[in-house]
């Protein structure tokens, strides 16, 4: 059996690292957790807190460094919010919550080798109809799984050319952010249980996530790292989609 103590050293080391990108990191706890046999019902919620604590920390550090674009962002916020909410009310049957989960997971995979890689220099705003549909589709898969959707946006902006990526993390922290917020307040209307290690999670995880995000705000990320985070989803989602 896996050392409980292993958990609370990947954990903030997850926070380091999505942070370093612009995001909460919910799909790595959500990985963590199913590695060290989680209940699916303390899944969601807890990756959600999780997720509202790292991703405005990240944000902060991504503004105070002047890459947030309010124009790109408040498109993708204002569909998604209630459709975030609206996710978060449906309870997915076990099976296929372990199935949309892994496909998820391999998605923040492609987002994490992706990063650093795309040289476009020039860069469009997106039609606002395609903002609010990109950013409705998102947030109802959010709330559903418990992600913040940021390993979706993210991909999505980098690939369609609308930012780069200093811009696009800082944008995806803040989309992260708020859906995690309309996430958790669906969860709420059905109850939900949480681990009696919330406050020490909490904290490993701020710590992770402000070491990365001020290192990825303002200097260069490990791009090896990233590499063994990578790893880790892949090992996660092969579990998730053949078990």
């Amino acid at each position: 059996m896996v050392p409980e103590i292993l958990f609370y050293i990947l954990l903030p080391l997850v926070a380091f690292l999505y942070a370093s990108v612009g995001h909460g990191g919910a799909s790595g706890y959500l990985a963590l957790m199913v590695l060290f046999s989680f209940a699916p019902e303390v899944m969601r919620p807890t990756a959600l807190i999780l997720n509202l604590v790292v991703s405005i920390v990240a944000f902060s550090q991504y503004y105070r460094q002047g890459h947030f674009d309010w124009r790109l962002f408040w498109p993708f916020a204002l569909a998604s919010v209630p459709a975030a909410f609206i996710g978060g009310l449906i309870v997915m049957d076990g099976v296929i919550y372990k199935k949309v989960l892994g496909i998820l997971l391999l998605i923040s995979v492609i987002r994490l080798v992706m990063s650093g890689k795309n040289k476009q220099t020039e860069w469009h705003q997106p039609q606002l109809i395609v903002a609010l549909i990109t950013g409705g589709v998102i947030g109802f898969l959010s709330g559903l799984i418990g992600i913040g959707g940021g390993i979706i946006l993210s991909p999505v902006i980098l690939l369609l050319h609308w930012a780069d990526m200093k811009k696009t993390a800082a944008v995806s922290a803040l989309f992260i952010f708020v859906n995690s917020i309309a996430g958790l307040a669906g969860l709420m209307t059905k109850g939900f249980e949480l681990t009696s290690q919330m406050a020490l999670m909490i904290g490993l995880a701020f710590a992770g996530g402000l070491l990365g995000s001020w290192l990825g705000a303002g200097r260069l990320a490990n791009a090896q790292l990233k590499w063994v985070l990578a790893v880790v989803l892949v090992i996660a989602s092969v579990k998730l989609l053949t078990s």
